[in-house]
């Protein structure tokens, strides 16, 4: 604890906590990305409203647990960094506003969908998870491009920003990357979640979303060296970055090759390294100056008293073990594939069918 406690170097609680909150965005990212390009996917993929319910039940156990590494990441930022999440809350306050409710769209349409049999009504819940999807993973590549890329501050480091500062051509490339890399990563999902046409389907729709993955994943971290040139700060060096664009295109090889989990644990690859990147390139500021280099909050700044963050952190070093346990025996449990001739029509119904269940078991993924 004390090297951790340490105010010198890169060994304290500051930069622990710092790239703790990375850990658990790159979590977020992994895991509701997959859900997200379900989503966006919902209507390419699924041809029929059956068709169209296999597809949500692939993600319906799990992607309300994933969005609980956005609510920890949040707290986290708010106990060690309270400036950094008053910057957040105040200069990103109609963004984040926005991510709020596409977030909310986007639960009531998987909760809703199948309140009512009419095929109609069904659909059209559909059609709002797919947009809402697709925002926001749009608006998630956004915010974090915005971190790194710049945004007007004053002296004191607040955010100056308006809801048009934040979309610059930069933080919109960002976007547009998240959606197509989220996406790829999300036809990967079904087809190890899915059989007969369904895993057909969307192994076909991962085959042409590959390419544009990689390419826009690859622009997007030559785009992000360029800015950090330009800051006066150059890109992380290493294998880090060159691994994050490299993946989804070893990603869309390993898929030709028939290798499909390994394809789906390149994309979850790469979408962790683009994270760790921007943290990295980051560090040690918690959001970048676009007006002045010398006014862009850092983690001394903007964190809370050590006493805090030596709390927090035997909290964390005792809880995060068995949250990550639990996570991982949920998705041990809901393993199984699902077709559209056999798909159980509730969580509770897929339990039964699993090997921890009475009934008979599924077929691995």
């Amino acid at each position: 604890m004390t090297l951790l406690a340490s105010t010198h170097g890169y060994w304290n609680l500051q930069t622990f906590w710092f790239f703790l909150i990375a850990v658990l965005w790159i979590g977020y990212f992994v895991l509701e990305g997959f859900d997200f390009g379900v989503g966006t996917l919902l209507p390419v993929v699924g041809r029929d409203d059956d068709e169209r319910g296999v597809l949500i039940r692939t993600i319906g156990p799990v992607w309300d647990g994933n969005e609980v590494w956005l609510l920890v990441a949040g707290g986290a930022t708010f106990a060690a960094f309270p400036g950094w999440y008053a910057s957040l809350f105040s200069g990103f306050y109609l963004a984040l506003f926005l991510i709020l409710v596409v977030l909310i769209l986007r639960g009531i349409a998987i909760e809703y969908r199948n309140k009512r049999p009419d095929s109609e009504w069904r659909h059209r819940w559909d059609l709002v998870l797919s947009a809402s999807s697709g925002l926001a993973a749009v608006l998630w590549g956004v915010g974090v491009s915005d971190f790194v890329g710049g945004v007007p501050t004053n002296a004191e480091g607040q955010v100056t920003a308006n809801l048009l500062d934040l979309l610059h051509p930069y933080a919109v490339f960002g976007g547009l990357t998240m959606l197509a890399l989220f996406s790829f990563h999300g036809a990967l999902f079904l087809g190890l979640r899915t059989t007969g046409a369904l895993e057909a389907r969307a192994k076909a729709t991962a085959a042409r979303l590959g390419l544009p993955a990689a390419a826009l994943t690859f622009g997007y971290l030559i785009w992000t060296y360029a800015n950090a040139r330009s800051n006066g700060r150059g890109l992380v060096p290493g294998i880090i970055p060159v691994a994050a664009f490299l993946l989804p295109f070893a990603a869309g090889a390993l898929l030709r090759s028939g290798h499909l989990g390994w394809a789906f644990a390149a994309t979850a690859g790469s979408i962790a390294l683009v994270v760790l990147t921007l943290f990295l390139n980051l560090y040690p500021r918690v959001i970048v100056s676009g007006t002045s280099a010398a006014w862009s909050p850092t983690i001394w700044s903007t964190s809370s008293s050590h006493y805090t963050l030596v709390v927090m952190t035997i909290v964390a070093l005792v809880f995060t073990p068995i949250v990550l346990a639990y996570q991982a025996w949920s998705y041990w449990v809901f393993r199984g594939r699902l077709g559209d001739e056999n798909a159980p029509h509730s969580p509770l119904e897929l339990l039964e069918r699993s090997p921890l269940g009475t009934g008979t078991p599924q077929t691995g993924a």
